[in-house]
Order: C-alpha cells, then sequence, then structure tokens
C-alpha cells in the first residue's frame, strides 16, 4: 500500500499549545500498532530556514535529527511515540520552502513563467509531502500544520492541503485539533470559538473529518451534537482528548473511542493487527510507580517572568522519564537556576542535597557559566551523580582543569577569547564559519561514531565498542591538552575514530560522572531508555542507598 500513502493534516484551531504534536505522534503509534507504516512530518510556518536560529524560551527545544537538521521539538515527539528515526525531509519551514522555489527561479527552472506565491510555494510543499511520503515507504503520513486555522502565515500550508484533496480525495483526511475553554466564572464549556475556528477552515475550502476536542475534562454527549450540527462532522467523529497527567496516555485515550479504527473505515482499510501491549505496560509504570528519584537540572533557558518553560530541555526531561518508569520510579524535577549560583553560591548546598543526581544540559553563550560550573564543582566533591550534556560536559572539563589540574582561569573560548588555558575551543572548520558570520545550520550536527574505551562507565552503559549519537555544537574538548588533563585523573572514555575528537569524559571513583559532547537526551525512547541515562538514573539510586 505504500505506493499509494494516505495524508493525514493535523491543523490547529482556537490556540496554540494545546497539543497538535502529540495529536499527531498519537495517532501515528496507534496506525503503527495495526500493522501500517507510519511517519510524521512538520511543518513550521516561520521564515527561519531551521529552527536552529530560533530562541528555545519562546519555540522550545532545537530537536536535531540523525541525519543532521535543527527542527522544531515536535519532530523529537514523533521519534518517542513512533520508536523510530525521523529523517530531516520531515521537517520543513516556510523559509525552506520559499528559499527552494527562489533558488529554482534563479536557475531558471520555472521556464519564464512569473513565480507566484499560489501556486507554486504550495507545489513545493506538496513535492517536498510526497518525496517524505516515498523515502519513508508510508501507508500514512501524519502531517501537523503548525499555527492554527485562520492565520496568514500559515495559508499556504493550507491550499496545499486543499489541492491534495481536491486531486485525490480518498487519500486525504483532515484532523482539527481545537480548545473548548470552560470560563470560571461561567462554569460551562464553550463549543463557540470551535465552531469559528471550523468556519475559518471552511474558508481555507477545508472541511475536517474529525475533531480532536482538548479541554480540562472529556466533551459530553451536548456538547458533541452541538458541533456536529455547527461544524457539519458526524458526532463519532469528535474525540475527546482531555488534560492528562501522561502524554503517553494519549494513544491509549484515543482508542477508547476507537480513533484508529474510524480512520481506517474511512480510508476503506481494515486492521491486519492491533498491539498496544508494550505501550500500555509502560504507561501504567509511569502512571503508577509511587517512590521517587529527584534530578535537579541546572539551566538558563527555562525561564519567562513567573513562568517555566520546560519545552527548552524537553528532550532531557523524557530521557529522564524514560530511565526512571523502567525502575519503576516517578521522577521529579528540580529546575536549579544557574544565575542564582553565581549571585547566592550558598544556595548550592541548600538545594542539591536534597536531589539525587544532577544534569546540565546544553547550552551557550557566558550567561550562568559559574553558577554551572560551581553546581559541577559541588557534583564533584560530594560524589552525587552528574551527567554534563554537550555544554555541561565542556564546563565539567573547565571545573577539573581549574580545580584539580591547576590551570588557574581555564575556561572555554566561547566564554573567554584570551584565556591562559582553553581547554574547550572553536572547532578548526568552525573558525572560518563563525568570522564570517555564516552561522545558520553549520554547526557539527547529526550523528558521528564513538569509540568507548574499556573498563569505564561509558562501556559499562552502552555494552559495546562503538556508537553513533547526536550532535550540536561549535566547541570542542582541546585535544593539546588532552595528556595533562589525563595526568590528573580525568578519562576520556570515547573518542571519535576519523577526528579523535573527544566525546565522552568522566572520572574515576565516582558513583557517575559522565559528561558527553553530544546529546544522548535525542535517542532516548520511551519503550527503549537511553543506556546512559539509565546508568545515571541507577547511579542515582544506588548513591542515595
Amino acid at each position: 500500500m505504500a505506493s499509494n500513502p494516505r495524508f493525514i493534516f493535523v491543523i490547529g484551531g482556537v490556540m496554540s499549545g494545546i497539543g497538535k504534536g502529540i495529536a499527531s505522534a498519537s495517532t501515528a503509534r496507534i496506525l503503527k500498532s495495526k500493522g501500517y507504516r507510519t511517519t510524521c512530518i512538520k511543518i513550521d510556518p516561520y521564515l527561519n530556514v531551521d529552527a536552529g536560529t530560533m530562541n528555545p524560551i519562546e519555540h522550545g527545544e532545537v530537536f536535531v535529527t540523525e541525519d543532521g537538521k535543527e527542527t522544531d521539538q515536535d519532530i523529537g515527539n514523533y521519534e518517542r511515540f513512533l520508536d523510530e528515526d525521523v529523517p530531516s525531509l520531515n521537517y520543513m519551514t516556510s523559509g525552506s520552502v520559499y528559499l527552494s522555489v527562489i533558488e529554482r527561479e534563479r536557475a531558471l527552472k520555472y521556464d519564464g513563467a512569473c513565480v507566484q506565491i499560489v501556486p507554486h510555494i504550495p507545489e513545493e510543499v506538496i513535492r517536498r509531502l510526497n518525496l517524505a511520503a516515498k523515502k519513508s515507504k508510508a501507508d500514512f503520513v501524519l502531517v501537523e500544520v503548525g499555527g492554527t486555522a485562520g492565520e496568514y502565515e500559515n495559508l499556504v500550508f493550507l491550499e496545499a492541503a486543499r489541492m491534495m484533496h481536491l486531486k485525490s480525495p480518498k487519500s486525504i483526511l483532515f484532523m482539527l485539533i481545537s480548545y473548548f475553554p470552560i470560563p470560571s466564572k461561567i462554569g460551562e464549556m464553550k463549543t463557540k470559538p470551535t465552531q469559528h475556528a471550523v468556519r475559518a477552515l471552511n474558508s481555507a475550502g477545508i472541511q475536517p473529518d474529525f475533531i480532536i476536542a482538548r479541554s480540562l475534562i472529556p466533551l459530553d454527549e451536548p456538547r458533541k451534537k452541538k458541533l456536529s450540527v455547527f461544524c457539519n462532522v458526524n458526532a463519532d467523529d469528535i474525540i475527546s482528548a482531555p488534560d492528562i497527567d501522561n502524554i503517553y496516555q494519549v494513544p491509549i485515550n484515543f482508542e477508547k473511542e476507537k480513533l484508529g479504527a474510524k480512520i481506517l473505515k474511512k480510508f476503506g482499510l481494515r486492521e491486519s493487527k492491533e498491539d498496544m501491549r508494550e505501550w500500555g505496560k509502560m504507561v501504567k509504570r509511569a502512571l503508577f510507580s509511587k517512590k521517587e528519584v529527584k534530578i535537579g537540572i541546572v539551566g538558563k533557558y527555562f525561564g519567562t517572568g513567573k513562568f517555566t518553560l520546560s519545552d527548552s530541555y524537553i528532550s532531557v526531561i523524557e530521557a529522564v522519564k524514560h530511565s526512571a518508569w523502567h525502575f519503576g520510579r516517578n521522577p521529579k524535577i528540580f529546575w536549579l537556576d544557574a544565575e542564582l549560583y553565581e549571585r547566592n553560591p550558598e544556595k548550592i548546598k541548600e538545594e542539591l542535597s536534597q536531589i539525587d543526581g544532577i544534569i546540565v544540559p546544553g547550552g551557550f553563550g557566558s550567561r550562568g557559566v559559574e553558577g554551572k560550573i560551581k553546581a559541577i564543582s559541588y557534583a564533584r566533591k560530594i560524589k552525587k551523580p552528574f551527567l554534563g550534556l554537550c555544554y555541561g560536559m565542556q564546563l565539567a572539563v573547565v571545573e577539573f582543569a581549574r580545580n584539580v589540574a591547576g590551570m588557574n582561569g581555564a575556561n572555554s573560548t566561547e566564554v573567554n577569547s584570551k584565556t591562559k588555558y582553553p581547554v574547550i575551543d572553536l572547532m578548526a572548520e568552525q573558525k572560518e564559519k563563525v568570522f564570517s558570520g555564516n552561522m545558520g545550520g553549520t554547526m557539527r550536527l547529526g550523528a558521528y561514531g564513538c569509540r568507548l574505551k574499556d573498563k569505564t562507565i561509558a562501556k559499562r552503559a552502552y555494552g559495546t565498542r562503538t556508537i553513533h549519537e547526536r550532535h550540536r555544537h561549535r566547541y570542542e574538548f582541546n585535544n593539546a591538552l588532552q595528556n595533562i588533563l589525563e595526568s590528573k585523573g580525568l578519562v576520556v572514555s570515547g573518542v571519535n575514530p576519523e577526528s579523535g575528537l573527544v566525546e565522552i569524559v568522566e572520572l574515576k571513583d565516582h558513583p557517575f560522572f559522565v559528561g558527553t559532547q553530544f546529546h544522548p537526551e535525542f535517542k532516548s525512547r520511551p519503550l527503549h531508555p537511553h543506556p546512559l541515562f539509565h546508568e545515571f538514573i541507577k547511579a542515582c539510586l544506588s548513591s542515595r542507598k
């Protein structure tokens, strides 16, 4: 059936941030469980060519694919739910689409035609969708359209969907994810915003086949009937999606309303099998694990006013959850402000003594660096399990160089370009790019090989000699100072076999002190926790004893 893929467009209504990505991923998971090959695509309406230049506080985490694309965090959700890699073809932005059309025009590929937003931009979108479907050999393609119905930014993408439906109506479905507010002073769930969202979608030439009703509580029958009348959607095709404690419950909740069977029926297909047993077991562990494991994340990308935005580190959080659930533990995340530690060092002992393990995730720039280094120093001295990811690994090297190796003032040249001991330095091939201002999409990106040293924490965790992990950085461990640092006790436990670049460092005589230049969190899945996070949580539980 892959030669004739079916497309399901997932479109938002009323407001953003209500779970289009989770709904797309959950629907894909359900269809996969029924024996069909499924993939997901994300369309971002931004003019950024990729997500790499977007502020993580505003847009959320930048997720990196195996083949090196900087994408929206929803690609990570797709990978976690489908339990498989999603390629860079499955992510596009307005910027990347317009750039392709302009480059094609400059190369005289339009044979002198006047290039227009319509039809040429939608045609490029359709070309990309079909290419992604072909490459993945998918039976079903879930296409998440960023933004909400009625916005001018995503109209060209809705036009592409309309054109595809016009050409092949039996292979296209539309799903609207819409929010149903319950004003506190009224105490009644309101359907009118969703009615307006459907009207906006109708004005783009699209009629939804399904409405996914997001709200605080389940949608009742009177609301379903009202929506059916005013939105021209069968009441059975209005799926209730109330707030839940765990996103991995969503496929199970959707299946309670037989969403998968309803989709297959509309396409004239039948279920070949159904297997959600392992998924259900994982969800039960997640929901009913009572004993806690307390993990502190030391960062700077989660504060905006009075709110904490955990989306900046969503893959790290999910990786912690996956491994904690494997041990039957409920992970409790503590957000630790690196800048606060710079102003109030006494807060370090007060806060870090209460947790089981410390993670310093990736980041850029000098803000909060000294606070992170102080937290790392604390973890090293009192033997608190520590996991440093990318920048966290680099700062662990800086801390060791300063406080153990006697390299007073050691630093990364990203923070201090004139440091006497540049233990972390700009990669040689990156210098020209930085100095010329060629920054977008030019970091070391995607999966690279790493050879592990015997009798190390890393080798014990992975249980294999060679691994491949995903990267996103410009600065590296400075190999010119490697011998000095190793002579003082730093263990280089993983190295890229082609370039000799240091990928993993750790300490002896410590329950778990590991820093990785790569981002292991990108490859953790709920059914298959990442080996390093698994070993980290294990150490946290052991050190507590």
